[in-house]
């Protein structure tokens, strides 16, 4: 991957914050919402045109009639606007209408054809600004993949919208946030932008405040909201919408904490984290030393490797001593499974190891 031209910020602002209602549903809606939402400050819109709704016949937005209102948006706000585009012929009528930001949706970003498809249409075009969202699915490489391809047609700026990834279980959240990908991500594309969509995420309007903290928390660059001038009469997505004045109250509520800490004290703490780190490898390594001890013994006397019994033991103990240590108990049963799955494979090489039979 090489993103070396990649422009780190593509705004100019800290946070970034675009907010506009998840669909343009009228040319009122849509005025209104942006009017009232330049009132407040936020500098960039956002609606959607064209929907890809899971089933038939529920509303799939007004299409390119859109383009006109965002356009008048445009013009009578000074506002940037921002609507998705899922193909071709999307982005050929956004760039004639003048749309800033276009953004690929989760479902588009899944599909690499479609995202090649609008790569394509996006060559020539290098001073739009493209956002892509996360795959529906917890797939990195396919979130880095989309990326590439509009990177690989000229647009240097170019994002991300972390909004979560679906689940078929019933959860608090409509979308797992499966925090660890985008901190990933960012560690693979450093100078990536790369906002969070708590709407998405949450599903719930009164969920977005601390989603919005807390992406801010991990360091995202910004916040991609929905707003609706009458939330409640919005045509899609109606419960994860919050008005302009709510969206007020939320950004004046949120902490915007310093990504230059003091290095003082902090350089003591982070040396002790890493004497920490470095016994704990040692220690592992010593387990796993053990572990294949006992896989020659296993090998010697012709005993399965796996023996769940034992396992599901050590499992538990584990879990009931990190409790009594403040440690959390899913945190502590996700190590001791990886380790346990590790031990596994060192015993199995063991025991397919026929080097040293005669």
């Amino acid at each position: 991957m090489d993103f070396t031209s990649l422009q780190s910020s593509l705004l100019g602002q800290s946070p970034v914050i675009i907010a506009g209602p998840c669909s343009a549903e009228t040319h009122e809606q849509t005025l209104a919402t942006a009017r009232q939402l330049n009132e407040i400050g936020i500098k960039i819109f956002r609606a959607g045109l064209w929907k890809p709704r899971t089933m038939p016949g529920a509303f799939e937005g007004v299409g390119t009639a859109g383009l006109q209102w965002l356009r008048r948006v445009k013009e009578e706000t000074g506002m940037m606007v921002a609507t998705e585009v899922a193909t071709q012929e999307h982005v050929a009528l956004a760039l004639k209408a003048g749309i800033d930001i276009l953004w690929i949706g989760a479902r588009t970003t899944t599909n690499p054809f479609a995202v090649q498809e609008i790569a394509d249409a996006l060559k020539g075009h290098s001073d739009v600004i493209v956002l892509v969202k996360n795959p529906v699915n917890p797939d990195i490489d396919l979130w880095i993949g989309a990326l590439q391809r509009v990177y690989n047609a000229g647009i240097t700026r170019v994002g991300a919208i972390h909004r979560g990834f679906s689940t078929y279980e019933h959860r608090l959240l409509r979308n797992n946030p499966e925090w660890q990908i985008p901190i990933e991500l960012h560690r693979r594309i450093p100078h990536l932008t790369i906002l969070c969509d708590p709407s998405h995420m949450g599903g719930k309007r009164d969920l977005i405040p601390t989603l919005s903290q807390q992406a801010l928390d991990m360091g995202f660059d910004g916040l991609f909201i929905e707003s609706h001038c009458n939330p409640s009469q919005a045509l899609s997505d109606a419960s994860q919408q919050v008005c302009p004045q709510e969206l007020k109250d939320i950004l004046k509520s949120l902490i915007i904490r310093d990504s230059t800490p003091v290095e003082d004290n902090l350089d003591v703490l982070r040396s002790q984290i890493d004497q920490c780190d470095s016994k704990l490898l040692e220690i592992i390594a010593q387990r796993m030393a053990i572990c294949r001890e006992i896989g020659k013994y296993k090998k010697s006397n012709k005993i399965q490797v796996v023996q769940t019994g034992r396992y599901d033991s050590i499992l538990r103990s584990r879990i009931a001593l990190a409790g009594e240590l403040g440690i959390d108990e899913q945190c502590i049963k996700d190590i001791m499974q990886s380790i346990h799955k590790e031990s596994v494979r060192q015993q199995l090489d063991i025991l397919n190891d026929n080097s040293n039979e005669k």
